[in-house]
């Protein structure tokens, strides 16, 4: 058995789903101060977040006197604001509410100069409650959080690899805080039909600018109370009605029709004797299905991993 194996951790999404819920809403935050701060980049990618070597960050965003950046940091459970003049401000990461975090990191960013206001409503939740308003109790288990966050590094690493395969326009490896899953995403290079929106506390208009070219996206996401398991998906919009029926890898990957996308379960990944050879087979048998049923050029297609030397 690969030695990888056992170090692709666990994810119990029962006792991961409260901490889950905290951070997602962290997330939100975080992500609105850099939609605030960012021009606005095709299908919505200034908004993303990115896994890095502690936790998940902003990157540089601009701001009047230099940049900054917000790092959640799943090592020392701290929330850190750094701007490029020197100053940083860092608290706790803990199990305070929605609204205590959301008055901490305005007061945090105000300290250090970093003037925004956001749309203090989280997007893409069934529920939205203001964040200022939202005082019930929180669940964080830094554990659990450190748990996730390394089986994000996992994941993110076979993501890279994979996108490096594409010479077209491709996304990115990077973490959405609305739906708070980690994605990439290819495109042939034609215009897509008028995407009809229809998600939770989203603007059409943004749904549509995201759609508005064809793609092949796949990611991973931490599951919900209708799905409970940790799971990696792929999809293609517009979606021909031959996908569905195409073969793909490993063979515990399925298609959902009530999501419109095949599944394969983190536990499936994990548990394999190669994880990272199971989810490649995921993400390129998958890929295929798209690119064979939609008609993409083959062409787009490359292993550049030679000019490495």
């Amino acid at each position: 058995m690969s030695n990888s194996t056992h170090n692709w951790p666990k994810l119990d999404f029962h006792y991961l789903k409260d901490t889950i819920n905290t951070v997602h809403q962290w997330t939100q935050m975080i992500g609105k101060v850099r939609l605030k701060k960012m021009p606005w980049i095709n299908h919505s990618w200034q908004v993303t977040l990115y896994v890095s070597a502690t936790g998940l960050t902003t990157g540089s965003m601009p701001y009047k006197d230099g940049v900054f950046q917000i790092d959640l940091d799943f090592i020392d459970h701290q929330l850190h604001i750094i701007i490029s003049t020197g100053q940083k401000v860092t608290s706790a990461l803990g199990a305070e509410t929605i609204a205590g975090f959301y008055n901490k990191l305005m007061l945090n960013l105000k300290a250090v100069g970093v003037e925004v206001e956001i749309y203090a409503v989280p997007n893409e939740l069934e529920v939205a409650i203001p964040f200022a308003e939202n005082t019930a109790p929180c669940t964080y288990h830094p554990e659990g959080m450190n748990t996730i966050w390394q089986a994000l590094i996992k994941i993110h690493n076979v993501f890279t690899d994979f996108r490096s395969g594409f010479l077209g326009k491709c996304s990115p490896v990077h973490f959405f805080w609305g739906a708070f899953d980690l994605a990439v995403t290819r495109f042939s290079g034609r215009p897509a039909p008028k995407h009809p929106g229809g998600a939770p506390n989203m603007p059409d208009d943004v749904m549509q600018e995201a759609y508005s070219h064809e793609v092949s996206s796949c990611g991973f996401w931490l599951g919900g109370e209708q799905f409970p398991h940790p799971a990696f998906y792929s999809y293609c919009y517009p979606t021909p009605e031959a996908f569905s029926k195409q073969q793909v890898s490993p063979p515990e990957a399925f298609y959902s029709g009530e999501m419109g996308e095949f599944l394969l379960t983190y536990e499936v990944v994990q548990q394999s004797a190669n994880p990272e050879e199971t989810l490649k087979q995921f993400l390129q048998s998958t890929y295929n299905a798209a690119a064979v049923t939609g008609n993409w050029d083959k062409s787009l297609e490359c292993d550049l991993q030679g000019l490495k030397g």
